[in-house]
């Protein structure tokens, strides 16, 4: 292609072309309808909540557009009243909570030796931590069930904790020590000139500059404990299963017990995505400077 002034120019790609005008508004658009569409199941789940279940049994959520007179509150208060779910709803946060903080601080520690510590086959003994995240939960249950049958943990809370414990470190550790091993040597040594001892150097130097790896993390395992079903189907028991669990013994043995079961996965749902979308921005800085560099 020749322009004016006589200078011959290459053609570009259809593709390049393509990819350059959709840089602008045209892909926010796009990205903001891709946004909507995946949240249409939840918004579906919301208005199904609310609705009689004779209404869920005969038309669709979509319908009360037409008719929102069919909107009630009524199920939640059958939610509040469902015993099985309360309890099941107050196990889950028992369960996610201190899975969650032990993975993060233990992770914090290790990933910090990993880094910045000297000691025997500290890079074999990581190389088998790095191992261990290709290892599936599928392949320890029946082991690691006789095992916590012989110990006296198994269908306990504590069992169901000390399980995604274990399996939640690997990545934990993967992820921190890469990340700290991103923090500037000379840093940590002008602190060890100031007198700072190894636990002052990670409580006052790596912590805070590890905020968003260490908030990421915590929003990974939070929302894996919290929407696990199958570690909670197996090691925990009717009176400390979570309430992934609950839901669906609810469709076991009431399978038109659909004015419980919708508000009660809505529940279970909105909890992790406010989680998620108010940590949102640490998640992804934690996971791209730690995992990817």
């Amino acid at each position: 292609m020749t322009t004016t002034d006589g200078v011959v120019k290459a053609k570009q790609p259809l593709s390049a072309r393509i990819a350059a005008r959709a840089g602008g508004g045209v892909m926010r658009v796009l990205l903001v309808l891709v946004g909507l569409f995946w949240l249409m199941p939840t918004f579906g789940l919301l208005i199904s909540s609310l609705r009689d279940s004779t209404d869920i049994s005969a038309s669709g959520w979509w319908k009360v557009f037409t008719a929102p007179a069919q909107l009630t509150n009524e199920n939640y208060s059958r939610l509040l009243d469902n015993e099985a779910i309360t309890d099941s709803l107050l196990s889950t946060v028992l369960i996610t909570v201190p899975a969650t903080v032990l993975v993060v601080v233990i992770g914090s520690l290790a990933g910090y030796a990993f880094a910045w510590m000297d000691f025997p086959g500290r890079d074999w003994w990581f190389m088998v931590v790095v191992g261990l995240l290709v290892v599936p939960v599928q392949v320890a249950l029946i082991p690691v069930s006789k095992l916590f049958g012989r110990i006296g943990i198994f269908e306990t809370t504590i069992g169901v904790i000390i399980f995604h414990v274990a399996f939640g470190l690997p990545f934990a550790i993967f992820l921190l020590r890469n990340f700290f091993a991103e923090i500037p040597r000379e840093l940590l040594e002008a602190a060890r000139l100031d007198g700072a001892g190894e636990i002052r150097l990670f409580t006052r130097v790596v912590m805070p500059l590890g905020g968003p790896a260490i908030a990421s993390l915590g929003i990974f395992q939070f929302l894996w404990v919290w929407n696990d079903m199958l570690v909670a189907l197996i090691f925990a028991d009717s009176e400390s299963a979570p309430i992934t669990v609950a839901l669906q013994r609810q469709v076991r043995q009431f399978g038109n017990n659909i004015d419980v079961l919708a508000p009660g996965a809505f529940v279970s749902m909105i909890i992790p995505l406010a989680v998620f979308f108010a940590f949102q921005r640490q998640f992804v800085t934690g996971v791209m400077a730690g995992a990817v560099k």
